[in-house]
């Protein structure tokens, strides 16, 4: 048995997924990279600690598939990364129940199932962190976002109060918040508008858009992940960005209603609001 550390990472196809299995893998881990295709995937050819898993998180059965062939090949687990997940944007009234439901499946049910099939690999070893991407909108809002919002925030709400049942099987939750970020993530967000909220929505979300250009990339939030996986501190929440770690500052500082102004304002830049 290798005495390499183990991390599953979901959602390692793009982005901070796959910026964190390479730095993981750089820093000698074993790195077990799961995504609903590995097969297209060649970015981790050149890493012999990284092998790829096909792993679909709204599929219950190939959750428990994928975690049997990493457990076959590694033999051991020792952090799950919860890192899949898209973003659904657009004005609530627009967005049908069947693309809510979706967003739910995969931010939220999807993190639940996976982290159901590893925990008890880790209460059998006695150990283990549950990390998780899940975003400064767990903890603050911004427009158009309401659904991707809403399943940021019931993951963050599940995951503080999973840690109290797991530390007495020495299980460590942490939750990764990273703000604008630079990667693929931006290209794959569902974007659902209508007539009558076109005029404001359509010029919020080119406006959210924009906004990352100036971001930093997915290698920065990798850092902090790997901090949060060895830094042996019992820390819930890990703000992975400046944007991130200044807006939950500003949050806890300021009134609501102010807060929630200065975040909107730059991205309700030339409607009529």
């Amino acid at each position: 048995m290798s005495d390499k550390k183990v991390i599953l990472i979901t959602g390692a196809s793009s982005g901070i997924g796959m910026a964190s299995a390479v730095f993981f893998a750089k820093q000698g881990w074993n790195v077990a990279a799961t995504m609903r295709n590995p097969k297209s995937l060649k970015e981790f050819e050149d890493y012999t600690n990284i092998k790829l898993f096909g792993l679909d998180v709204t599929s219950v059965d190939s959750i428990k598939n994928a975690v049997e062939d990493v457990l076959k090949t590694y033999l051991r687990i020792d952090v799950l990364f919860n890192n899949a997940g898209y973003a659904l944007a657009g004005p609530f009234e627009a967005i049908s129940d069947e693309e809510v439901r979706k967003q739910f499946e995969t931010n939220l049910f999807g993190v639940m199932n996976v982290t159901r099939a590893v925990l008890p690999h880790f209460r059998a070893q006695k150990s283990g962190i549950i990390l998780n991407t899940t975003s400064s909108g767990g903890n603050l809002t911004f427009p158009l976002y309401s659904i991707y919002i809403s399943t940021k925030w019931a993951l963050e709400g599940f995951m503080e109060a999973l840690q109290y049942e797991l530390r007495p099987f020495n299980i460590v939750v942490k939750n990764l918040a990273p703000g604008s970020v630079k990667s693929e993530f931006t290209n794959s967000t569902s974007f659902v508008s209508n007539s009558v909220y076109d005029k404001y929505a359509n010029k919020v979300q080119g406006n959210i858009i924009a906004s990352y250009q100036m971001a930093p990339d997915a290698d920065t939030v990798a850092k902090v992940a790997f901090k949060a996986a060895t830094d042996n501190k019992i820390k819930l929440r890990y703000p992975a960005t400046m944007q991130a770690r200044m807006g939950f500052f500003l949050r806890w500082l300021l009134p609501l209603q102010i807060f929630n102004k200065m975040v909107a304002a730059p991205f309700e830049k030339d409607t009529d609001k």
